[in-house]
Formats: C-alpha cells, structure tokens, sequence
C-alpha cells in the first residue's frame, strides 16, 4: 500500500511540476547603438515557443522606428514600454513595421516570437530586425540612450 501511494504521488509531482524546456522561455539581449548610430540591425532566429526581448534605452518625445522582417508568416514583434508588460504595439494584428513618438524614458523591450499555432509545430522562423531611435527627448532632464556597443552584441548566438 505504501509503495502504490508513494508511486501515485511521485506520478502527480511530475504532471504538476513546472517545466522548462531548453527551447523555450525568453531570452533577453540589450541593445546599444555603435557611438554615433541612431540605430541598429539584428539578424536572429527563433524556433517552437522561444521569446527574444530585445531592451534598449530611449526617452520621451523621441521616436523609435522598429522594422520586422521574419521567413516565417506567423512569427511578430511586440513593443513593451518601460515598466510594463502590456504593449503599445501588437505585430499580429498591426504589421511588421512599428513607428511611434514615445511617452516615457526607460527601458523599451521589442519581443520576438511565434504565433502559438506554429510553436506548437515546433516552426523556426529567421528574421531581421531594424530599430531606431530619434529626435530629441523632452527636456526631464533624462539622459539620453547609450551609444557604444560591438557589432557582435548586437547578433543573437544560436
């Protein structure tokens, strides 16, 4: 009897515990321009329920112009302003291209995923990413984005 209850109970853990699959979860990677540049082009790739949050810097009044370009269909983008997990932009049901003045000075997070139909299959998708950023803060006193990064930084390992 107690060999049949512990076999139950070592059964209902494994069903109930939380799974992490190397595949998936989201991965952060931070953005910085090159000293000088006011943005920035990402080549990356994602595949079944992987999430890549791109975060960079930028400032109220400035603009930041995010272009998307994925070989698959179902993958998109979000935009997810400082503080918050809800988005201003929505790639699924907006498009591929992001351009909008920004109301806060923070830390900005572009996410990158696929379409649950097509991570369920398990899908990769390749994509290219260009974001910038421009115009003049509104004067808060906030400083402004940092400028200096290594090309290799700015392209996700895979």
């Amino acid at each position: 009897m107690k060999h049949c209850v512990a076999s139950v109970l070592s059964a209902l853990m494994l069903v109930t515990a939380p799974v992490v699959s190397a595949e998936g979860g989201i991965r952060e990677q931070q953005v910085q321009f090159k000293k000088g540049e006011s943005g920035a082009t990402i080549k990356g790739s994602i595949k079944g329920d992987q999430t890549v949050d791109y975060k960079l810097r930028a400032n109220a009044g400035q603009t930041m112009v995010v272009k998307f370009k994925p070989s698959n269909a179902s993958a998109y983008f979000n935009v997810l302003p400082p503080g918050s997990d809800e988005a201003i932009f929505i790639g699924s049901t907006s498009g591929n291209d992001f351009s909008g003045n920004l109301a806060a000075s923070g830390e900005y997070t572009i996410r990158v995923y696929l379409m649950r139909n097509a991570a369920r299959r398990n899908e990769s998708a390749k994509y290219t990413l260009d974001i910038g950023v421009s115009g003049d803060a509104k004067k808060s006193g906030a400083a402004a984005p940092a400028a200096a990064t290594t090309a290799a930084s700015l392209t996700p390992v895979h």
